[in-house]
Order: structure tokens, then C-alpha cells, then sequence
């Protein structure tokens, strides 16, 4: 009888013990259920908190520039360009406050200019497409190659995606890696710092600084991935464009004026950039900008040829910038194009790209592209 009542209360006793192990262990996952709920709330708050602040910035952004304009060729010369190539250039603008310039890569000829008046101008800060000379600079110098990874915060990107999807932090780590002075240097033997064009009539200079940025306001790392504190003019864009689908042969743009200059026109190099190898490189990433990256708008115009550029979207003191520049890369030959758009909330990179591809689809429903032009021969190269 003793035997059996000890025997009850022991199992009793265990049977009570199970109870509470068993309610703590769903004590503690209920527990460990309720902060990883707090701790999801969380991460959601400050996730909902940065979007909120990140809308509340752009809502207070403010614009006083307009995105168009009445008529943007009004005062343009253009008795010597070619008259296809302006008219679709004149067409795709449309109304938008900008420009388009339309390049002979080969001879550095500008076949069109509309809006000449701020085509020559001073520029404006280039946003992101400074990258493609960044990359060109990373590239000459060995830093990387256009598959290497870098870690840009947690994740790893190559050149071909960091060109195409205009990654900010992949180019700041490489300028930051070049330093001011490589970077500095680049910039200048690709064009930028002076003048584009050879005795083009109007034409101004865009500003390259002569000394880095200061670190409170992001340093090199922000040169080289917003242009921030360069100027660049649409001329200079353009001559570097032209350099990269050419092989690299910096041309001095001219612009004629009469069709006796263009009977008499010979092409004058400014000077030779050592980038050939690297131009298939920086290609894969222009390519992939415009067929899956920020410049995909292009396609919805104009699918029939190859095209390879970059965008850049950025704002200063009251006006945003949109800039495309390009080349359409077909059998019969290659033509560079500019777009350089300012404004408001209506003005950014893909508009530009958008823009461009109306601007090649109209010389398309020309048979632009399917026509043959007699080459000037480099036997007539000129140098300064």
C-alpha cells in the first residue's frame, strides 16, 4: 500500500514537472514568436520611415526651370548639316527644353544641333554620365576588369550591371580607388575641361575642377558617380561618345555652316585615347542600359539596331538634368547622339534615352540606317 502511494505521488510529481516544462517551452516560443514579430515591426518602421522621409524630400523639392520650350530651334544655323538627320532630331525633341546633337564618329562632324544656343553652352553637371569615363579610367589603370565584383554594401556587382543599372556606390568605390588625381587626369585626355569643338562660333567651356571635393560633401566617390562639382557641355559628351565608338580617336567636333565647308570639310583629331581594348569592356554594360537598364525606354521606340549609351539624372539649384548619350551601332555605319534635356519633375535620364529612341526610329523610316555614306578617307586627318 506504502509502495503504491509512493509510486502515485511520483508519477504525480513528474506529471506536474512535464506540465510546467511543457508551458515554458510554449512560453518561451510564444515569447521568442512576440519579439520576432516586435523586431520584424521594426525593421518594417524604419523601412516605412525611410520611404516616408525619402517622399517628404522629393515633395519638397522644388523646380523653377520648365521642361519645355515654344520652339527650341528658334536662331539655330543649319544650312550645313545633313537635313534627314536634323529633321528627325527636330521631330523627337518635340516641345522638350533641350537639345540633340547628332555625330559623324568617324570624322567628328556634327550632322545636326538643335537648340544650338544651349548646346553650346556652359553645361550642367553630368550626373551619371560621368561613369563612362570613370570606367574607362578604372579599366586603363587595371583596377578592375568588367567582371570583377565589387561589394557595394552587402552585395556584389560587376561593371557590366553597375553601368547598366547606373549603380551610384559601385563608381564611388571605384573613384575612391583611383584618387583624385587619376581620375582628374582621365577626365582631361577624355575631353572634359575644354573646348569640344574646333572653331565652333558660341561655343563655351564646361568645368572640370582642379582640386577634389571636399569629403563632407562625398569627396571623389561623388565625382565619380553624380559629377558632382564638373560641368560638362553636350559637345563634350559627344566627342567622348564618338571616341569610344570610333576606337577610340578623339575628334575636334566641327559644325559646318555652307555646303562649301562641307565639300571642303576634313576631319581634325584632337588626339589618339589608348582605350581600344577596353571599348568592348565598357560596351557590354552600354548595351545592357538600354536593353534592360535605365535606358530600356529607347526600345520602345526603336528596336531595328544595335544601340549603346548611357543615362544621367541628377538636380542643382532649382533644375533637373536628363542626359542620354549614345550611338547606334549598325551595318552601315555608327551616329552619336546627345540628348541634354532641363527642367522639372518631368526631366530625367530615361526621358532623354526615350527621346533618343524616337530620334534613331525616325531616321529608321528614312532608311537612315540602310544607306551608305562615302567615308572620308583618313589619309585627310588632320591634327591640331
Amino acid at each position: 500500500m506504502i509502495l503504491f502511494a509512493l509510486t502515485t505521488f511520483a508519477a504525480t510529481i513528474s506529471t506536474r514537472h512535464e506540465t510546467r516544462s511543457n508551458h515554458k517551452i510554449k512560453e518561451s516560443a510564444a515569447t521568442e514568436k512576440r519579439l520576432a514579430a516586435q523586431r520584424h515591426s521594426r525593421v518594417t518602421h524604419a523601412r516605412a520611415r525611410t520611404v516616408a522621409l525619402t517622399r517628404k524630400h522629393r515633395s519638397w523639392e522644388r523646380f523653377t526651370a520648365s521642361s519645355y520650350s515654344e520652339n527650341p530651334e528658334a536662331g539655330d544655323i543649319a544650312l550645313g548639316e545633313d537635313p534627314v538627320v536634323r529633321q528627325a532630331a527636330v521631330e523627337a525633341l518635340g516641345n522638350m527644353n533641350g537639345t540633340v546633337v547628332a555625330i559623324d564618329p568617324s570624322t567628328g562632324r556634327i550632322l545636326a544641333m538643335v537648340n544650338q544656343k544651349l548646346a553650346l553652352s556652359s553645361g550642367a553637371q553630368p550626373c551619371s554620365t560621368i561613369k563612362v569615363s570613370v570606367a574607362l579610367a578604372a579599366l586603363s589603370e587595371g583596377i578592375v576588369t568588367k567582371d570583377t565584383p565589387v561589394n557595394v554594401g552587402g552585395w556584389k556587382i560587376n561593371m557590366n550591371q553597375a553601368l547598366a543599372h547606373s549603380n551610384n556606390q559601385y563608381f564611388e568605390a571605384l573613384g575612391r580607388r583611383l584618387g583624385f588625381q587619376k581620375v582628374s587626369y582621365y577626365a582631361h585626355q577624355f575631353g572634359l575641361g575644354e573646348l569640344a569643338g574646333w572653331n565652333i562660333e558660341g561655343e563655351h567651356l564646361g568645368v572640370y575642377p582642379s582640386q577634389e571635393l571636399p569629403a563632407s560633401e562625398g569627396g571623389v566617390g561623388k565625382m565619380c558617380s553624380f559629377g558632382e562639382s564638373v560641368s560638362m557641355t553636350p559637345l563634350q559628351l559627344g566627342a567622348l561618345m564618338s571616341a569610344i565608338a570610333n576606337g577610340g580617336t578623339l575628334f575636334y567636333l566641327q559644325h559646318p555652316q555652307t555646303a562649301e565647308e562641307i565639300t571642303s570639310f576634313q576631319p581634325r583629331v584632337k588626339r589618339y585615347l589608348d582605350i581600344g581594348p577596353l571599348i568592348p569592356e565598357v560596351s557590354v554594360g552600354m548595351s545592357g542600359a538600354t536593353h534592360y537598364g535605365t535606358a530600356r525606354s529607347l526600345r520602345t521606340s526603336f528596336n531595328t539596331e544595335e544601340v549603346l549609351g548611357k543615362t544621367g539624372t541628377c538636380s542643382n539649384a532649382g533644375t533637373r538634368f536628363g542626359w542620354f548619350g549614345s550611338f547606334a551601332n549598325s551595318q552601315s555605319g555608327r551616329i552619336v547622339t546627345v540628348i541634354f534635356l532641363r527642367g522639372d519633375h518631368a526631366v530625367y535620364g530615361p526621358k532623354a534615352a526615350e527621346l533618343a529612341g524616337r530620334f534613331y526610329h525616325n531616321l529608321d523610316e528614312h532608311n537612315y540606317f540602310a544607306d551608305k555614306h562615302a567615308p572620308v578617307k583618313s589619309a585627310n586627318l588632320l591634327r591640331k
